[in-house]
């Protein structure tokens, strides 16, 4: 493990060079990687631990579209993958992937398979840190662990196979084994992960809470609309509106940002953006700042987590989610984004004429 200084502050963090897949999988190679659920993470962890020859089965309801894309994906019914409960019993370490509201109502029964000297893996620290919510309470028995990586089960996968990785967060809430670093760790290394810093499931699940009610989906989608609707407003075409406000963002200045930094594209673009960023930014900073402080709030009183508890448990909560989809969907914003991504040269024209 590596101390490395991130701003000024050490933390530890470990490295493919220092942990690399051949120890991942000497790690591993006596274990059954149960991956219980294939919906959001389940499909990039299962398949790039596969590939890097953990043993691996998943679990996931029959007669689901999770299932056909589990066989589609060569997972093969009867022998790698099986109802829920059945690969809960066979799997030595269960990756507890199904979503958070599914955890809750699977608990009872996962419960009863999570026998003396298995590991409990989550990748969302939500089940254990609102447990006087979710009733989550693993035996003292097991080890019980989390890799979270920074981004979607669809990017872990793809970077994987493009030979990268992406960054991942790691703790142990419980180590029954004595072994649980060297575990967790392996499984950090062998799902794709770049490198793994450290943390714990209460500040995993609060800045991932924080961070998609926030400047990753949330607080983004406010900006967009309310930048679209004072151009519009203003005699702004649609085009040019979400040119201004999406388009050339996305495409153009976030790349670089995420290459080398806000200071290098603030010192690469034209003076007068230079000086308009600079006198403005910290004015938004002053609007959005007692936002996040409510925000961080909410989330560390629990009053999100039962939100999300109390809205996905409805039975109605798939029909409530689409009405609401579909009304991001249809605004004019979003719109007019369907037919500027159809007109961007590496794509055929699809628009509307």
């Amino acid at each position: 493990m590596a101390l490395i200084k991130f701003a000024g502050v050490e933390e530890n963090v470990v490295t493919r060079e220092e942990f690399p897949i051949e120890k991942a999988q000497d790690v591993l190679k006596n274990e059954t990687v149960a991956v219980l659920g294939y919906g959001i993470q389940g499909p990039g962890q299962a398949l790039n631990l596969q590939d890097n020859g953990i043993n691996v089965i998943v679990g996931q309801r029959k007669n689901s579209k999770s299932w056909d894309k589990a066989v589609q994906d060569g997972f093969i019914p009867g022998e790698t993958l099986f109802e829920l409960e059945e690969a809960a019993q066979r799997g030595t370490i269960l990756c507890y992937l199904l979503s958070d509201a599914a955890q809750i109502e699977f608990w009872p029964t996962l419960e009863k398979h999570l026998t003396p000297g298995k590991t409990l893996y989550f990748s969302h620290g939500f089940g254990i840190t609102y447990n006087h919510q979710t009733n989550i309470v693993p035996s003292k028995e097991v080890d019980v662990v989390l890799v979270a990586p920074k981004g979607s089960g669809t990017s872990l996968r793809r970077l994987f196979v493009e030979g990268k990785g992406l960054n991942s967060s790691y703790a142990i809430h419980q180590d029954a084994s004595g072994n649980a670093k060297d575990k967790v760790i392996a499984l950090g290394i062998a799902v794709g992960s770049g490198y793994l810093f450290e943390t714990n499931f209460k500040k995993e699940v609060y800045s991932d809470l924080v961070g998609e009610r926030g400047s990753l989906m949330g607080a983004i989608q406010g900006l967009f609309a309310a930048q679209f609707e004072v151009l519009r407003a203003q005699g702004h075409s649609p085009s040019e509106a979400f040119n201004e406000t999406v388009e050339e963002l996305t495409q153009s200045l976030m790349p670089l940002v995420a290459e080398n930094g806000m200071d290098w594209m603030y010192a690469n673009c034209s003076t007068t953006a230079q000086r308009g960023a600079l006198d403005w930014w910290k004015k938004f900073y002053d609007a959005t700042k007692p936002v996040f402080e409510e925000l961080y709030q909410s989330v560390k009183e629990g009053t999100e987590s039962q939100k999300s508890i109390s809205s996905n448990s409805k039975e109605n909560y798939r029909e409530g989610l689409n009405k609401e989809l579909e009304e991001l969907r249809n605004s004019e914003l979003w719109q007019a984004g369907k037919v500027v991504r159809s007109l961007r040269p590496d794509r055929e024209y699809e628009y509307e004429k």
